[in-house]
């Protein structure tokens, strides 16, 4: 299960950490589960028993809540054709979307996903999460920025590197178990990042999660990483027929065990 895997991804991490290089895994599918295809998907969240989905591309950016894992579509919200949505997050009552280049993002009713206001942004938009206290976004640079929930001024902002270098092009983010893992933009990888010192600790290899068959012409790259109340990891990319669940395991693993 995954709490096992982080128990170990967690130990490992500091060890690696104390050598300068970060700790590598490999993983293991346990089950896959029908997403729709037309899901550019940019955030990705369990919302209890439902699933959160944020879409980008013009003309057809979405925030979307389903049931899971029937995956039945329960409410829709559709972006003006002139924005590009990009991560999402619940916080309390409400959920937030970001877009990509309109320096603003959207606030919603978590209940009803009616929307309620906007908020400024100082540059790009790209993923999307929160810790305890404060919402966490990524703009594209090596710089992820944490924001007050209630008045969304920054609260500080965190560089984050990977060897002792920059590591830019972080994407769709989730908070897990105190740590924030980042896809990264072009590259089948996640990395995991000491939120107080913004260093890598850990990187996952998901190379061949989506077999060559199951990708089409629109078919882009890994994006989207979700807990479950149950404490599982699933991630998915964009334009992907499949949300799959999937354990950490050793470097180079890249098993289907399905069940």
């Amino acid at each position: 299960m995954i709490r096992l895997a982080l128990i170990t991804l967690c130990a490992l991490a500091t060890t690696t950490a104390l050598a300068g290089a970060p700790a590598q895994y490999g993983y293991r599918v346990l089950e896959q589960r029908p997403l729709p295809r037309d899901s550019f998907v940019q955030g990705l969240e369990f919302d209890g028993a439902t699933l959160l989905l944020g879409t980008g591309q013009y003309g057809q950016s979405r925030l979307r809540r389903y049931t899971f894992p029937a995956m039945n579509l329960l409410e829709e919200r559709r972006l003006p054709a002139r924005l590009f949505g990009e991560g999402i997050t619940r916080f309390g009552d409400r959920i937030f979307q970001l877009t990509w280049r309109a320096r603003f993002g959207v606030i919603y009713d978590a209940t009803s996903l009616t929307p309620l206001a906007r908020f400024g942004l100082p540059g790009e938009g790209w993923g999307l999460t929160h810790n305890e206290d404060s919402l966490i976004y990524s703009d594209g640079s090596a710089t992820v920025h944490f924001l007050d929930p209630e008045t969304l001024r920054p609260l500080r902002h965190l560089p984050v590197l990977r060897d002792g270098q920059p590591l830019p092009r972080l994407n769709e983010l989730e908070w897990i178990d105190g740590q924030l893992w980042a896809n990264v933009w072009t590259t089948d990888r996640i990395v995991i990042i000491n939120p107080d010192s913004g260093a890598v600790e850990a990187e996952v290899d998901l190379t061949g999660l989506l077999p060559l068959p199951e990708r089409r012409r629109d078919t882009d790259v890994l994006n989207g990483i979700a807990q479950d109340s149950a404490g599982q990891l699933w991630v998915t990319g964009k334009n992907w027929p499949w949300l799959y669940r999937i354990e950490l395991a050793p470097p180079g693993t890249r098993a289907r065990k399905l069940r």
